[in-house]
């Protein structure tokens, strides 16, 4: 039975929500686009973290998965949960058990006692109807720095130097470094929009003109995105000091919602005449959308994207899957170390070629300690032996990636039972506090569980 929670929409403390009570209280189908136009409208100096998935998610369940976004992993952002046990109790964790009128409540992230809060996470203990989300202040000045690797062999090099400015805090927030096979995914449609619309270009020409003018704006292998953020002169001494780690070896590119509609002004006029100012016009134009995700503002353009790849350019993202697109995951975490990733994703993407597969890859530094990885393989839901082929193909790459001791952080459904081993004292251990507050096994059975209780 499929338990719809989309009408459970409501930011429970609007009224109360201010700069100093910067925590909103969401059910689970409170989208991006929602909490968005609320803060837009009622609390502008306000934002909370994105993600590039499409603007009518739900925030909550994209933070109980783990998901990542813009600023960082989105399980830092959620507390105080409210959850409804297989028992029919309602589960108040922290300082929410003190009721919704203690000034603690919505504040005091850690409670008193156990945190019962990451049991909830990536888990089937119960059906969590509420969390307290951290907001964040809009600061003084936001930029997005975009660094494109001159020279693939010095990967290793990149992602270690973009790792140590993690760590040091001169990077505070996500940076997602993408190879090409990503950017083209990402940036395709928007710019082919633009050259449709803007610069009368027929069907005929369109895909080679869209090409060039990807190569034009971003012709390097693998180009990393990040947002630094806060007053003026912090901004300006972060930016120095990227420069001064890798500007050696990166194209080091810094913009703004100013810089870029000043270049889109610039280049817009001359795009009939000057191949370079329209290529340029219209990778400003794809890459618009996708700047603002770091500064809290959702968008819609990740899927528009790969509906434009499979031939639904005005299917809206909430019908992406009622299309042909077929899309997998496989999600490994990995040390923070250059010459492993390297090394493991090199293997990854040459296995998915072996198997007739480009494998989309954006590494993420989200911790100060960790890599991330989101592995993508695109395939036509229409054709039963391409649905047979992706699915061997990421079964492949995840076997691989076990055989060399790692493991994905978020997995989908359909890698469950694999998944979890009943010999595994962590899992058996899953299942008995699933028995705790489930007993009758009742919700999402299997959901990063055992399906049943393990025999004695």
């Amino acid at each position: 039975m499929l338990l719809d929670l989309s009408g459970m929409n409501r930011i429970r403390n609007a009224a109360q929500i201010s700069p100093l009570r910067s925590v909103a209280v969401i059910e689970p189908g409170v989208t991006q686009r929602q909490l968005h136009d609320f803060l837009r409208e009622s609390h502008p100096g306000l934002s909370f973290n994105v993600t590039g998935s499409s603007i009518d998610t739900s925030i909550l369940g994209n933070a109980l998965d783990r998901g990542v976004g813009y600023l960082g992993p989105r399980r830092e952002d959620v507390f105080g949960l409210e959850v409804v046990s297989g028992r029919g109790e309602v589960l108040q964790t922290g300082f929410r058990r003190l009721g919704e009128g203690s000034p603690l409540a919505h504040t005091h992230p850690y409670g008193l006692g156990p945190m019962l809060d990451g049991l909830f996470f990536q888990s089937n203990f119960g059906i969590v109807t509420s969390a307290c989300l951290k907001l964040v202040p809009r600061p003084q000045r936001s930029v997005a720095v975009s660094l494109a690797l001159r020279d693939s062999a010095r990967l290793a090099e990149f992602l270690n130097g973009l790792a140590m400015l993690k760590r040091l805090g001169v990077i505070s927030g996500v940076t997602h470094v993408g190879n090409q096979a990503r950017t083209r995914a990402s940036m395709m449609s928007g710019i082919s929009e633009y050259l449709n619309s803007s610069c009368a270009i027929g069907a005929s020409d369109l895909v080679a003109e869209a090409e060039r003018a990807l190569a034009t704006a971003a012709p390097f292998e693998w180009t990393s995105l990040g947002g630094v953020a806060g007053s003026s002169g912090q901004v300006k001494a972060a930016v120095a000091e990227i420069r001064r780690v890798l500007g050696e070896i990166a194209r080091v590119m810094v913009v703004d919602d100013e810089k870029l509609a000043l270049g889109f002004r610039l280049l817009h006029p001359m795009r009939k005449v000057w191949p370079w100012a329209r290529a340029n016009a219209a990778a400003i134009a794809a890459i618009r959308p996708l700047q603002g995700l770091a500064d809290g503002r959702p968008t819609d353009a990740a899927i528009a994207n790969l509906l434009w790849r499979f031939g639904q350019p005005q299917a809206a993202a909430r019908d992406l899957d009622a299309s042909n697109c077929g899309l997998l995951f496989i999600n490994p975490a990995l040390p923070m170390d250059g010459e492993a990733v390297v090394a493991i994703v090199a293997r990854m993407t040459s296995m998915a070629a072996e198997l007739g597969h480009e494998l989309y890859v954006t590494l993420n530094i989200e911790t100060t300690t960790s890599f991330v990885a989101v592995a993508n393989l695109l395939f036509d839901r229409s054709d039963a032996a391409a649905v047979k082929g992706a699915h061997a193909c990421a079964r492949a790459l995840w076997h691989y990636l076990r055989s060399q001791g790692l493991e994905v952080y978020r997995a989908r459904a359909d890698m469950m039972e694999e998944l979890v081993d009943p010999a595994d004292p962590f899992w058996r251990t899953a299942w008995e506090l699933k028995s705790v507050f489930d007993p009758d096994n009742v919700i999402a059975p299997g959901r990063y569980n055992l399906p049943r209780a393990p025999l004695a």
